[in-house]
């Protein structure tokens, strides 16, 4: 009994530290930047202890307070560890940066509680055992990041903001509890242990393709995921740690939803193939559409949206330890990069460039391909391609097109050979990376997540498309520099820099550019 309070020890430490900031709401609030940090390490350090926990003890699911009659209860295993270690520390970073960011601000103390508030209900989400604790805490978060989105009451375009994710997130969460309801139903248990090993063995009640697909549109909404995405783009009115919580942290919450119910979605190959092609097209379009961005935090969150994109597909390929890892790796990435951003903008503005832009020709951007995936086959076969899932080695050659595209930049004329020398060594570097990653991660997440199933005739035809599509925008942007001054590429990034406009099409059907309502 007393291992299974372990888990809950960093979530209610937030929560005393919120308390205590709520009581102290106004300027420089004496000690609450202190006790919100401290809180933040004590978590920290209990979520570290949860893994130990884990290594001492296996997986497990145990009550919360002793109330699993009721459905509450914790459930420690790689899944909920890797989330609340990564979280905790994601939270102890930002809690730190706000404390000096918010300094002076007429309600920073609120603020402070606030952020500690939606950290404790991230971290009861993640480690939720049973159908009830999950679904409670997913409403908690959002109803908490809502206070934060809506710090600055006075901004018309915040108070918008805010309106259109509280409608995206108040649909997700009709969804999620409609797919809980299915699920408790057909499996007669709340107990998610349960439930996922009913549907690792096979058994497919009714109404379990609906709840597969209840939870992915859950998970879409939750990800901003087109063409429900423009509320994301739209919340840089909030504080920079807000962002850096919500890019980093909440905004994977519905990549976590499909990890942690990934048994149930390997039931219905229809709800994974869609997921596939709208992870697949929003990384595709968010991508092209951050390119077209002129402010560094608008780039920023259309970075966001294109990585939620190629993660939703990730599911939907049904590379579920990748996914995870997928969830680490950006939400460390997103936290430096929007806390860093004003450094970043003021050293790129005092860069010099050293000489000419390299412009790769067509053939430089042949050579470029080809040489990216020898590279990627060689070191391939060296880990062995036979020990992989044919989804898994297509994810790769997806993303060494990133790298093709470097190699684009130092194999044309222009280039130093240096660069293509050190562009070489890092398709290398990149290639190892991507398989012992993808080994360590499998190895992990071995007896929590399923394995990858062999693909049939629908998933292949999906990892072709996938291939082609990513490949061609990889060479058209290979081949920017050439294209991009024509007089038809100058309409192509106004309707790009726009989203294509879907997000004005929702905002015209809930009414969103009304001040009035709004308000």
């Amino acid at each position: 009994m007393t291992y299974d309070l372990v888990p809950l020890i960093a979530p209610s430490i937030l929560l005393l530290a919120a308390l205590v900031a709520f009581l102290r709401p106004g300027r420089r609030p004496k000690l609450v930047p202190k006790v919100t940090e401290g809180a933040a390490l004590l978590a920290l350090a209990a979520a570290i202890g949860s893994a130990a926990l884990l290594a001492a003890e296996g997986a497990h699911t145990g009550p919360l307070l002793g109330l699993a009659d009721v459905g509450l209860s914790t459930r420690v295993d790689v899944v909920s560890v890797t989330m609340l270690v990564l979280v905790a520390f994601v939270g102890w970073i930002v809690l730190r940066y706000s404390a000096s960011y918010l300094d002076g601000e007429v309600r920073q103390g609120a603020f402070l509680g606030w952020m500690a508030a939606t950290l404790a209900a991230v971290l009861l989400l993640v480690q939720a055992g049973n159908l009830a604790h999950f679904v409670l805490a997913w409403i908690a978060t959002s109803l908490c990041l809502h206070r934060l989105l809506l710090f600055y009451r006075s901004r018309v375009q915040a108070l918008r903001a805010a309106r259109k994710k509280f409608i995206v997130a108040r649909v997700g969460d009709t969804a999620l509890i409609g797919a809980t309801i299915l699920l408790a139903i057909g499996y007669d248990t709340l107990d998610i242990a349960t439930i996922l090993n009913g549907a690792r063995d096979g058994v497919m009640p009714a109404g379990v393709t609906w709840a597969a697909g209840l939870l992915a549109l859950a998970a879409i909404l939750k990800s901003a995921q087109f063409p429900v995405h423009g509320w994301l783009t739209e919340v840089m009115e909030t504080p920079t740690p807000v962002s850096a919580l919500l890019h980093a942290g909440v905004i994977n919450g519905g990549g976590f939803l499909l990890i942690r119910f990934a048994d149930v979605m390997l039931l219905s190959s229809g709800v994974l193939a869609m997921l596939v092609m709208i992870g697949g097209f929003t990384a595709l379009f968010a991508g092209l559409a951050m390119l077209s961005q002129s402010a560094v935090k608008n780039s920023l969150a259309w970075s966001t949206i294109a990585q939620m994109g190629f993660m939703i597909m990730q599911c939907g390929l049904a590379l579920f330890p990748l996914a995870l890892l997928h969830i680490v790796a950006h939400s460390l990435y997103k936290a430096h990069a929007f806390l860093a951003s004003g450094t970043a903008v003021d050293l790129v503005a005092s860069i010099r460039r050293p000489g000419p832009i390299a412009i790769p020709n067509g053939w430089a951007v042949l050579r470029a391909f080809a040489l990216a995936f020898t590279i990627y086959a060689v070191i391939g076969f060296g880990f062995g391609f036979d020990t992989k899932s044919p989804q898994a080695i297509a994810l790769g050659a997806i993303l060494i097109f990133g790298v093709a595209y470097l190699l684009a930049q130092g194999l044309a004329d222009a280039a130093p050979r240096v660069l293509t020398r050190r562009t070489a060594l890092f398709a290398v570097a990149a290639s190892i990376s991507y398989f012992a990653l993808q080994t360590g991660a499998e190895w992990l997440a071995k007896g929590t997540l399923p394995t990858t199933p062999a693909p049939g005739p629908l998933e292949w035809a999906l990892v072709v498309l996938s291939l082609v599509s990513f490949g061609i925008v990889a060479f058209a942007q290979a081949m920017f520099p050439l294209w991009s001054n024509h007089p038809a590429a100058a309409g192509l990034r106004v309707h790009l820099s726009n989203g294509l406009y879907a997000n004005a099409v929702f905002d015209r059907l809930i009414g969103n550019w009304s001040a009035r309502r709004s308000s």
